[in-house]
C-alpha cells in the first residue's frame, strides 16, 4: 500500500474512525479527505467536520453532506416496497445505509475516473491487537477520547433515520435481557400510554407520501413515524443474526417508524396486490433481503429485483388506517381506487352471491386427483 496518496475515509468523529485518520496519515503518509453523512443518527454532524480539520485533514478534505431525503427516498422506500425482512425480523436499519456512504465517498474519489483505485480496510491492515493499543496510540497523538474509552463501554451504537442498533459488552450474552438503558428510539410497551393513537397513510405506487392527509417528503414522514412509534413503544427487536462471515451476533434494534411502515404497506398491498404478484414477492424477498445484508445493493441481481419489485407497485396507491397501541401495529382499514376486493364475492347474504357455490365441486375434485392417484397407489402396495 506504499503507493496509496491519497484516502477518502467514512468519517464518524468517533475514537475508530479518528484513529485511522491519524494511521493513515503517520503510517502510509496519506492525504486523507473525511466524508461524513447526516443520515438522520440523532446528533450534529459538524463537529466531525471540526475534529477532521484538528487531525490534519484539510478543511476543503473535510466534507459533510445532509443526505437524509436521499437515503429515505432512493434506499430505503424502495427496500420497502419488497417489505424486506431478514431472518424473518430483522429490518436492515444498518445494511441500507452502507450503499448511500459508498456512493458518497466513491463521487468524492471519482472511482468511475480512477478504476485503479484500492480499498483500504485498516482494521485488517494495522497492528493494533487490543482496545488499549489503540488507545495508546490515539492519546501519543493526541486525538480526543472521550472520558468512558478508557473504562468499560457499555455497547457500541449505530443509528441513522431508519434504526438504532446495539451491540457488544452487555449484549453479548444472548441469555442475558437487555437493560432498559440500551433503548434509546422507544419508551417500554409496558411505559406506552395506556390510549391508542390511530392515524391514516396514504401511499402512492408503493410509497408512503402523507399522514393524516398532510403530504410530507420522505425523510418528514419517516420522522413523523419515528415520533409515532416511539411514544407507542413500537419496533424493538432483540435479535441474534447470522452475520455473512459465519459468525452469529446479538444486536438490539430500535425501528419504529419502519416497523409501522411495514405493516402499513402490507395492508395497502392486501387489497390491490393479485395474489399471484404478492405471493411471488414473498417468495423473492428473502433474496432480496440477503443481497441488501451482505452488501450488494449496487448488484445487478439486486436491481433486477428491484425492478420486478417496482413493476408489482404500479397501483399500490391507496389508504390505511393504522392503530397503535403498548408496542403494536394494527391495520383496522384499507381503501383504494385499485383495489382488488370485491364485497359481493364474498358476502354471506343470500341472493348476492357472485358464483355457483355448487362450481367449488369440480374444483375440489380436480384437486384432489393427485392425492387419490397415491392413496390408490399406497393401498396396493401397501405402503
Amino acid at each position: 500500500m506504499a503507493d496509496i496518496k491519497k484516502v477518502v475515509l467514512a468519517y464518524s468523529g468517533g475514537l475508530d474512525s479518528s484513529t485511522i485518520v491519524k494511521w493513515l496519515q503517520t503510517e502510509l503518509g496519506a492525504e486523507v479527505a473525511t466524508f461524513t453523512a447526516d443520515l438522520g443518527q440523532g446528533e450534529e454532524v459538524e463537529p466531525a467536520r471540526a475534529k477532521a480539520i484538528t487531525l490534519g485533514v484539510k478543511p476543503e478534505n473535510a466534507f459533510v453532506e445532509d443526505v437524509r431525503e436521499e437515503f429515505v427516498r432512493d434506499y430505503v422506500f424502495p427496500m420497502f416496497r419488497a417489505n424486506t425482512v431478514y431472518e424473518g425480523q430483522y429490518l436492515l436499519g444498518t445494511s441500507i445505509a452502507r450503499p448511500l456512504i459508498a456512493k458518497k465517498q466513491i463521487e468524492i474519489a471519482y472511482y468511475a475516473l480512477e478504476p485503479d483505485i484500492q480499498v483500504v480496510a485498516p482494521w485488517r491492515e494495522w497492528d493494533f491487537k487490543s482496545r488499549e493499543a489503540l488507545l495508546d496510540f490515539a492519546e501519543k497523538h493526541q486525538i480526543p477520547i472521550t472520558k468512558d474509552k478508557r473504562g468499560e463501554a457499555p455497547f457500541s451504537v449505530d443509528a441513522n433515520l431508519l434504526h438504532s442498533s446495539s451491540e457488544g459488552k452487555v449484549l453479548e450474552d444472548p441469555a442475558v435481557e437487555a437493560p432498559e438503558f440500551v433503548h434509546m428510539r422507544t419508551l417500554s410497551p409496558e411505559a406506552a400510554p395506556d390510549k391508542p393513537t390511530v392515524f391514516t397513510m396514504d401511499f402512492e405506487r408503493g410509497d408512503p407520501v402523507a399522514i393524516d392527509g398532510v403530504a410530507m417528503s420522505p425523510a418528514t414522514l419517516l420522522t413523523k413515524l419515528n415520533q409515532l412509534g416511539h411514544d407507542n413503544g413500537i419496533g424493538r427487536l432483540d435479535l441474534v443474526e447470522n452475520r455473512y462471515v459465519g459468525m452469529k451476533s446479538r444486536g438490539v434494534y430500535e425501528t419504529p417508524g419502519g416497523a409501522i411502515l411495514l405493516h402499513a404497506h402490507r395492508g395497502i398491498e392486501s387489497i390491490t396486490l393479485d395474489r399471484g404478484a404478492m405471493h411471488l414477492k414473498d417468495e423473492l424477498m428473502p433474496k432480496y433481503a440477503s443481497l441488501i445484508y451482505n452488501g450488494f445493493w449496487f448488484a445487478p441481481e439486486r436491481e433486477m429485483l428491484q425492478a420486478a419489485i417496482d413493476y408489482s407497485q404500479q397501483k399500490v396507491t391507496g389508504q390505511v388506517r393504522v392503530k397503535l397501541y403498548k408496542g403494536g401495529v394494527t391495520i383496522i382499514g384499507r381503501t383504494s381506487p385499485y383495489s382488488l376486493y370485491d364485497q359481493e364475492l364474498v358476502t354471506f347474504e343470500e341472493g348476492k352471491v357472485a358464483y355457483d357455490h355448487r362450481d367449488a365441486a369440480g374444483f375440489i375434485k380436480l384437486n384432489a386427483l393427485r392425492l387419490r392417484v397415491a392413496a390408490k397407489r399406497d393401498k396396493l402396495t401397501g405402503g
